[in-house]
């Protein structure tokens, strides 16, 4: 089983981060995300750039409380949310498709023997054969955890989501689980993923919907929603690092779209804690 702490690119700033880049501390005015991710764009651009920008504040937020956690992103491209929020203590791992190792299918069983505190796994975590690995890969680092899936549920077959917060509850029970959800017929954000890190898998399932976002509140004793909000209605501290022509079109976005911004939620689960 092979890993690499590896380098990532910033595609918001088109900046490159190689492996001598220091990374800015979370919560610093460098290493916010902010208003650099919001370029001139249509709805779908800003409600992606919008949906990035509160998948790092959790992060920073968990970071503050925990600095020597672990933040888990499923799905993940080579990324640079690493870059973005690192604070040089916590453990990161990165799981997909895309990740710059061989395809881990043609490697021994085994343990992971962890390198370094960021690692890349080249697999689709939401897959059966891989999900028990990636949380077993976890499990080595120091918790409590942070899981996200930002714009990768969508991808993922309604058994293997299910799959996916039942193995985590079980196997990292106190994790926090960031991840989006969707009415069905709700248009997509996951369809502008220009100005997210992570590409969209080819070939994947045609997606799981979810109409209450208290749904996997049922999949496993002690997962319980903690946090859901919209593009209408997002926390304080989102809001605040929005440029104002952008919150302007968030509005017109709720007025004219209410239907649709209501029922494409993102949510915060706290898993088998």
């Amino acid at each position: 089983m092979t890993m690499e702490h590896g380098a990532g690119r910033s595609p918001e700033l088109g900046e490159s981060r190689g492996a001598g880049h220091v990374p800015p501390r979370t919560g610093t005015a460098a290493g916010a995300p902010g208003a650099a991710r919001f370029g001139a764009g249509g709805r779908g651009l800003i409600g992606a750039a919008v949906r990035t920008l509160l998948f790092d504040i959790w992060t920073e937020e968990f970071l503050t409380r925990h600095p020597g956690g672990t933040v888990v992103d499923l799905g993940a491209a080579p990324g640079t949310r690493f870059e973005r929020l690192d604070n040089g203590t916590a453990h990161w791992y990165e799981f997909g498709h895309s990740a710059p190792e061989p395809d881990l299918r043609s490697a021994p069983g085994g343990s992971v023997a962890a390198r370094g505190r960021r690692h890349r796994m080249a697999m689709d975590p939401a897959d059966p054969v891989w999900t028990g690995t990636w949380t077993e890969a976890v499990r080595a680092s120091p918790g409590p955890y942070f899981l996200i899936a930002e714009a990768v549920p969508p991808h993922w077959g309604a058994e293997q989501i299910r799959q996916v917060f039942r193995t985590a509850a079980a196997r990292l029970p106190g994790a926090h689980f960031a991840v989006e959800t969707a009415a069905p017929g709700t248009p997509d954000l996951h369809d502008l993923r220009e100005t997210h890190d992570a590409p969209r898998p080819a070939g994947g399932p045609t997606g799981w919907h979810c109409t209450d976002p208290a749904e996997p509140e049922s999949w496993y004793d002690g997962i319980r929603l903690t946090q859901s909000c919209t593009l209408a209605r997002l926390p304080a501290a989102v809001s605040a690092r929005i440029p104002m022509p952008q919150r302007g079109m968030l509005r017109a976005m709720a007025t004219v779209m209410r239907r649709q911004v209501q029922s494409y939620r993102f949510n915060r689960y706290l898993l088998g804690g």
